[in-house]
C-alpha cells in the first residue's frame, strides 16, 4: 500500500504510524509543510493519506502562515475522498478533513495536554474498527480545537475535556482528535518547543505536567492504533 504522510511542523512527527507502516512493508512518502513542501497535486500517487497536527487552524491564513495552505490541503482530501482514498486526520488534520467536507472547525470546551482517558461511545463500542480498544482508553492529547461534523459524521469517542475524539466521516475517512500515534520521542518534539504554551496553561483542568508526559507509558495506545490500521487497510 502506498501511504503518504503530511507534517505541518518540524516539531511533530508520524510517531508510531511510520513504524506501522514500515513493518507492514508499505510505501511511503511525505509533505514536510514547514519546509514548503507543496501537498501533492492529486490523489492519484497515493492509496491512503494521513494528515498530521500542527499549531495551526483550518482558518490559518498564508499570510498568517505562508507554508501552512489550507486550502490545498483541504483540496487534497477532497480528491483523495472522491477516489476512494483511505483518509485519516489527527488534530488539525481531521480538522481539515471536516472543513474539507463543509465542517468549520469548532472549539473544545476544554483544552488537553497530556495523557487522558477516552470513552466510545456506543456507536464506537459496536463499531468492527475499534472494538478491540476498550473503554475508557488513555490516549495523548495536544489540542484546543476540534472537527466540525457533518450530517453522515458518527461520534466514536469523547472526553470529559472534548466530546469529538475520534470520529467517522464515512466508511473510510477516520478524524483522531487525539493522539494516539504519540510515543516518548513524539512527546519530547513538542515539550521542546512549546514552552511558552505549557507556562500558559499550567493549572488547567486538563493539563499534564511535562514530568508526567515524560513518564508516561504510551505503548498500549500505540498497539491499539496498530490494530485499528491494519483493519482499516486490510
Amino acid at each position: 500500500m502506498r501511504i503518504h504522510f503530511v507534517i505541518h511542523e518540524s516539531f511533530e512527527s508520524a510517531g508510531t504510524y511510520l513504524p506501522w507502516a514500515e513493518s507492514r512493508n508499505h510505501e511511503v512518502s511525505w509533505t514536510h509543510v514547514y519546509a514548503s513542501e507543496p501537498v501533492p497535486a492529486n490523489a492519484d500517487s497515493f492509496d491512503m493519506l494521513v494528515v498530521f497536527g500542527g499549531p495551526q487552524s483550518p482558518r490559518t491564513t498564508l499570510a498568517e502562515c505562508p507554508y501552512f495552505d489550507s486550502l490545498a490541503e483541504q483540496e487534497l482530501i477532497r480528491q483523495a475522498i472522491n477516489a476512494g482514498r483511505i483518509v485519516v486526520g489527527i488534530c488539525l488534520g481531521s480538522q481539515l478533513i471536516g472543513e474539507a467536507l463543509g465542517a468549520s472547525v469548532g472549539q473544545s470546551p476544554e483544552k488537553e495536554i497530556g495523557h487522558y482517558p477516552i470513552t466510545l461511545t456506543e456507536a464506537g463500542q459496536q463499531h468492527p474498527l475499534f472494538s478491540h480498544f476498550g473503554s475508557p482508553l488513555t490516549v495523548g492529547h495536544w489540542h484546543n480545537d476540534m472537527p466540525g461534523l457533518t450530517a453522515e459524521t458518527v461520534i466514536l469517542a469523547e472526553s470529559a475535556g472534548c466530546p469529538r475524539q475520534i470520529v467517522q466521516f464515512s466508511d473510510k475517512v477516520y478524524g483522531f482528535q487525539c493522539h494516539m500515534e504519540f510515543t516518548a520521542e513524539a512527546v519530547e518534539g513538542l515539550i521542546q518547543h512549546s514552552e511558552q504554551e505549557l507556562a500558559e496553561a499550567k493549572g488547567r483542568l486538563f493539563i499534564r505536567s511535562v514530568e508526567e508526559m515524560r513518564a508516561h507509558d504510551y505503548r498500549e495506545m500505540n498497539q491499539k492504533l496498530w490494530a485499528f490500521l491494519d483493519k482499516l487497510t486490510l
